[in-house]
Order: C-alpha cells, then sequence, then structure tokens
C-alpha cells in the first residue's frame, strides 16, 4: 500500500479511537466466554441492529434484547447500565485524528445509537473536525451489512479503493473488504497508527 492509493480514512469509533467500556460488563451478563463470541452475537442480534439503525426506541430495545439473550436483569436496569457503558477516547486519539487530517481527510463509520452517541459520543469535540460522519443510527443501516457500506460509498467524493476503514471487528473489516474499501483489523490507537504508518500515510 502506498498514500497515494488512498484519498480518506474512515475510523470505526469504539474499539479504535473510544475505549467502549461495555464489553466485560456485558460479557458477565450474557455468560460468554470471550469477547469475539460477544462480538459475533451482539452484531448479528437483531434487537441491536434495530436500535442502531434508528428504527425502535432504547425502552423496545432493552425488553426486547433482554428477552431474546435470557438475561437475569430488568430492561430498565439494563438500559440504565448501557447508557454508561461507551466510555472515553483512548490516549492519543485526538492527536492520531489532527496527525492523519494534515494528510488526508477524515472521518468516522460507526455503529451506535442514539443514546450512546448523544449522552456519551458527542461530547469528544474531536469529532465536530470530521470530514465525515456515518453513524448507524443516521444511515439506517448497521456493519456488517452490505447496505451501509453501499450507501457510505455513494456519499464520498473518491473511489471506495481509495478509502482506507480502520475498525477492530474482523466481521466489518470483512464486509467492508467484500465491498470494495480497503479495510483493516485494528485494536487501539497504537494499531491504528502502525496500519496507517504500513500504508504510507503517516511516518514513523
Amino acid at each position: 500500500m502506498t498514500a497515494a492509493r488512498f484519498d480518506i480514512v474512515l475510523f470505526d469509533l469504539g474499539g479504535v479511537l473510544i475505549d467502549f467500556g461495555g464489553v466485560e460488563p456485558m460479557r458477565k451478563l450474557s455468560d460468554i466466554d470471550s469477547n469475539e463470541a460477544l462480538w459475533q452475537r451482539w452484531l448479528t442480534c437483531p434487537w441491536v441492529q434495530k436500535f442502531e439503525r434508528g428504527h425502535c426506541s432504547g425502552a423496545e430495545f432493552a425488553a426486547g434484547l433482554v428477552e431474546e439473550w435470557g438475561l437475569a436483569i430488568s430492561p430498565e436496569e439494563y438500559l440504565s447500565a448501557f447508557r454508561s457503558w461507551p466510555a472515553s477516547p483512548f490516549p492519543g486519539a485526538a492527536e492520531l485524528v489532527e496527525e492523519v487530517r494534515r494528510h488526508l481527510p477524515v472521518g468516522c463509520l460507526s455503529n451506535t445509537n442514539p443514546l450512546h452517541w448523544e449522552e456519551q459520543f458527542s461530547r469528544w469535540t474531536t469529532l465536530d473536525a470530521l470530514d465525515f460522519r456515518f453513524l448507524s443510527f443516521e444511515m439506517g443501516a448497521v456493519k456488517p451489512d452490505q447496505e451501509l457500506f453501499e450507501k457510505v460509498a455513494g456519499l464520498l467524493p473518491a473511489p471506495r479503493d481509495h478509502v482506507l476503514f480502520l475498525d477492530d471487528n474482523l466481521i466489518n473489516v470483512d464486509a467492508a473488504n467484500q465491498a470494495g474499501f480497503v479495510s483493516l483489523h485494528v485494536r487501539g490507537v497504537a494499531e491504528a497508527r502502525g496500519a496507517l504508518v504500513d500504508a504510507g500515510i503517516l511516518e514513523m
């Protein structure tokens, strides 16, 4: 990969730039052994997809998920915990975004929902400076569905194979690559920066 190949960099938020605090408590609630197994179930759960598409309320999401997953908690208790799960940007995340923006336009492509966006993510002022913002609940589609990647491709002023997308879930990386984007699997700021160096966008 060379820097000349890319015109735009898109970051996933949770797990790449932002420390998503809900993985461990959700694993405990659902009695799932690994993060990978949890994400696989989460990303393919109809209630998660519905909520993160913006197609149901928080209360409807919580009631549906608690019932489907058989959680030993009330929907109200679950929703209260869910609101607080996203934590804060990883150290160095703001600096990385600004460094990339000195070379190329930067955006985010993230599955999220109105609760987490309004109460957590939107408070991170670095996101205000992004050139592109693709949020699942605003787009009406979620990763890893091809529908979302097709919508994003139609809105970007660059060929999809000139767009580098960094995500912490392999299922999303595979889907993005299938859609014609160049997508790499990274976790956290250090891995993201390493991928950008390898792509020729940033220097060591």
